[in-house]
């Protein structure tokens, strides 16, 4: 039985591949268009699943995309009568709509298969179902509750649950147009950052400021006792004049959600070129204090509703690491899981696995203990690459070595980042999700002050508020952070311990905390045994690690890879077997 599984036309499009309840393949569409969180119908997604499997579009049997046009009608009608949002919006909706609705037809077309081959039965699976679904169907848990929060995906803003074996039900809903994720958006977009998914540069920017705004925050938001909340609509225009959306073939775009009122409140919208003063650093922190008191208030009415210690979470919103981090301290919950990709591109995720156990009745025995799903290269791929761009390489002074044994190329490398290298890392299958975990990283000495400067004016560019992350052997957690509760996807930001601080500088964020990574030796055997070799060497079992680009998607390829080193002053390249040295 073979389900292909699809966010399409949205944000973060993405394919992924379940044979007989087991993932194959996930991956998302940017990673190929090389356009930052691409929105449209994920063709090479789809082709890329469709090879991992060893299949065609013929063979699939079940179509599961996160996206139901017919969900929540009647809140829809309501809505249009009591509100008359614009014609335009309405329009726009309806077109998207569409695209979804004829997912057969438009499949064909592109890939070039007659409608009728394609047997497949299609499901539209409710948005917010596929993400709870994409957290809880591959969690280690029998019985969870459940809980999802983004900005919108038809017509809800957060969705809550409990999961009991291969079933889950659905508990409660928050309609548009009352979302935590969308006030998070109209903040970020008020302090001057307007594209999408820059939401996590605020949340950021948030540990250099105070809640001094937290007080106006609340007459933005307002949190009922039964775990909701809803918005003061007066400060947002999203309901009434509709927001421009750009969702077919490129980088999505959105039109700004605030109103005056919001600039009347708080401050005049900053421009992305002007400064950032401490009055933003404080609305920054005053928008996270607001997020975190509603969403552990929806949380804490949940765990009364179910009364079971684990969570499992997702939607856009989950990737609020500095919430995350502080579940166990604000709720009863003593066990989470979030998946790796537990945004809009996880509900391709979901929305598979909802036809596998909710349709089709199937029993539960994958979990997902690690995110490498992507594509992966093999050694002559490799080998091929280098000695086509041997004379480059000569030209710019690089040195290349094969090393065959694993031991020997992670003690190699780590005397590399311990000597203060900035070394590309690609390795194996990339990963699934908005992280690096080691197979398409860039990884550095944590201990080291000026790191983080080094990193941004050598290759990464970006706003020096934003922080980097540590990656640490799982057995060592403990040592270093205040909690050891595993976070194999880095989606947790934990105090480090102040002993440790001075220890791992380039990691450590302005407010004592780090997002970490903890790297198991079972889910990761070559990251693992780096790390360890950097720990063999410097007594710390920790690295710096960021993303393998620059201001572009996560490299997927070798000759992207190659491509990003040599354009950068990175100073070491490990490519499989491959080390590649700048004299």
């Amino acid at each position: 039985m073979i389900i292909l599984g699809l966010n399409a036309y949205h944000g973060d499009s993405s394919a992924c591949i379940v044979v007989d309840g087991r993932l194959i393949a996930a991956v998302e569409e940017e990673r190929f268009t090389r356009i930052k969180h691409w929105a449209g119908l994920p063709v090479q997604a789809i082709n890329y699943c469709l090879k991992e499997a060893g299949v065609s579009i013929k063979d699939i049997d079940h179509i599961a995309v996160n996206r139901n046009p017919t969900a929540n009608l009647l809140r829809k009608a309501i809505f249009a009568f009591q509100k008359h949002p614009s014609l335009n919006l309405v329009k726009d909706r309806l077109k998207n709509a569409s695209r979804i609705r004829d997912i057969k037809a438009v499949l064909s077309s592109e890939l070039g298969v007659l409608s009728e081959n394609i047997k497949a039965k299609i499901h539209h699976v409710e948005h917010h179902i596929a993400h709870l679904s994409s957290s809880f169907f591959v969690s280690p848990f029998d019985k969870a509750a459940l809980v999802s929060v983004d900005g919108f995906g038809d017509f809800v803003g957060a969705m809550w649950g409990e999961g009991k074996g291969d079933r889950l039900e659905v508990l409660g809903r928050i309609y548009f147009p009352h979302s935590l994720g969308l006030f998070y958006l109209a903040l970020t977009q008020l302090l001057g950052f307007p594209k999408y998914g820059d939401e996590y540069k605020v949340m950021g920017l948030s540990s250099y400021g105070e809640p001094a705004y937290l007080d106006k925050m609340k007459q933005i938001v307002r949190l009922d006792s039964n775990g909701k909340f809803n918005l003061n609509l007066d400060y947002f225009i999203h309901h009434s004049e509709g927001v421009t959306m750009t969702w077919d073939g490129g980088e999505p775009k959105m039109g700004h959600v605030y109103s005056k009122e919001m600039e009347k409140s708080l401050v005049p919208a900053r421009k992305k070129d002007e400064p950032i003063t401490g009055e933003h650093e404080n609305i920054a922190a005053s928008m996270q204090a607001m997020y975190e008191e509603a969403f552990f208030n929806l949380l804490n009415y949940v765990y009364g509703q179910t009364k079971v210690p684990a969570l499992c979470l997702a939607g856009g919103c989950a990737m609020n690491s500095v919430a995350n981090g502080k579940i166990f301290d604000r709720t009863p919950f003593k066990e989470v899981y979030i998946q790796a990709a537990a945004g809009d591109a996880g509900g391709a995720l979901g929305a598979a696995y909802y036809v596998w156990h909710q349709i089709l009745d199937k029993p539960r025995d994958f979990v997902m203990e690690h995110a490498y799903w992507g594509p992966q290269f093999n050694e002559k791929e490799v080998e091929k690459l280098l000695k086509l761009r041997s004379g480059e390489l000569g030209k710019t002074g690089c040195d290349i070595e094969k090393i065959e044994n694993d031991e020997i190329l992670c003690k190699k490398t780590a005397m590399e980042i311990a000597d203060g290298k900035v070394v590309g890392w690609f390795q194996g299958r990339m990963e699934w999700g908005p992280r690096a975990l080691g197979n398409r990283s860039i990884v550095v000495d944590p201990r080291r002050a000026d790191m983080k400067d080094v990193l941004n004016a050598r290759i990464k560019r970006r706003e020096p508020f934003r922080p980097f992350a540590p990656s640490i052997l799982l057995e060592k957690t403990g040592e270093y952070f205040e909690k050891d509760y595993p976070d194999p996807f880095m989606i947790k930001v934990y105090p480090i311990r102040p002993e440790k601080r001075a220890v791992i500088p380039a990691v450590t964020h302005v407010d004592g905390t780090g997002r970490l990574q903890t790297v198991r030796r079972e889910d990761n055997p070559l990251y693992w045994q780096l790390i360890k070799e950097f720990e063999n060497i410097t007594g710390v079992p920790v690295v710096l690690n960021t993303s393998f680009n620059e201001n572009e998607p996560i490299v997927c390829t070798p000759e992207e890879a190659l491509g990003c080193f040599l354009r950068t002053k990175m100073d070491v390249l490990v490519m499989g077997d491959y080390f590649i040295k700048r004299r």
